[in-house]
C-alpha cells in the first residue's frame, strides 16, 4: 500500500492531541509530585510527542534519546526489535519515564522495559505511549499512560511516518 497525502483522513486533530497531552502531563505531575525524572524518548517517532509532553511536566527532568526500530519500511513490522542506539546514563534509583509513539505488537515496548529492568534498579519505570493499538498486541504489555486507543489502522503524522515521510504533519491521519 502506498500512502499519499491527499488520501489521508484525520484520525486525531492537532487540538485533540494537544488537549490529551495536557491531561497526561497532569496525571504524571500528580504521580511524580516534583521528583526528578529521566524522560527517555524513543526516536524517531516519539520526538514530537515527547517534546510537547515534557513542556507540561512540572518537575526536574532530564531527557535521553534512544533509537529502536521494528519497521523495515512500508506499513508492516518486521517482528524483530533492532536496537539502533540504546546508550543510557546510570538510571539506578531514578524515576524513568519511557515515551513512545505507538504500542502495537508490544514487542518494542517489552524489549525496552526488559532492557531497563535487566540493566538498572530504577526507583520507578513508567511507560507512556501516544497511541495504543491493543488489537495487534502479540505480547502482554500495557502502557502506564497513553493518549488514544486506535483500531487496526496504519497511522502517520505527528512523528509517525510512512517510509520517512509525514512525520511533520500536525495531526495523526490514516489512509483506507
Amino acid at each position: 500500500m502506498e500512502i499519499k497525502l491527499e488520501d489521508l483522513k484525520v484520525l486525531f486533530s492537532e487540538e485533540q492531541i494537544q488537549t490529551r497531552i495536557k491531561e497526561l502531563a497532569g496525571e504524571m505531575n500528580e504521580f511524580y509530585k516534583g521528583e526528578e525524572v529521566y524522560a527517555i524518548c524513543v526516536l524517531k517517532g516519539a520526538v514530537m510527542f515527547a517534546v510537547d509532553l515534557v513542556k507540561h511536566l512540572d518537575m526536574p527532568l532530564k531527557m535521553e534519546f534512544i533509537r529502536l526500530s521494528s519497521y523495515a519500511g512500508g506499513t508492516k513490522t518486521t517482528g524483530k526489535v533492532n536496537a539502533v542506539d540504546i546508550s543510557l546514563p546510570d538510571l539506578n534509583g531514578k524515576n524513568v519515564l519511557v515515551i513512545e509513539d505507538i504500542v502495537d505488537t508490544g514487542l518494542t515496548a517489552k524489549f525496552l522495559i526488559d532492557f531497563i529492568q535487566c540493566n538498572f534498579k530504577t526507583k520507578s519505570t513508567k511507560f507512556c505511549s501516544l497511541l495504543d493499538k491493543k488489537i495487534t498486541r502479540k505480547v502482554d504489555v500495557e502502557p502506564d499512560y497513553y493518549g488514544f486507543d486506535i483500531d487496526d489502522k496504519f497511522v502517520v503524522g505527528y512523528g509517525l511516518d510512512y517510509e520517512g515521510y509525514y512525520r511533520n504533519l500536525k495531526y495523526i491521519g490514516y489512509a483506507e
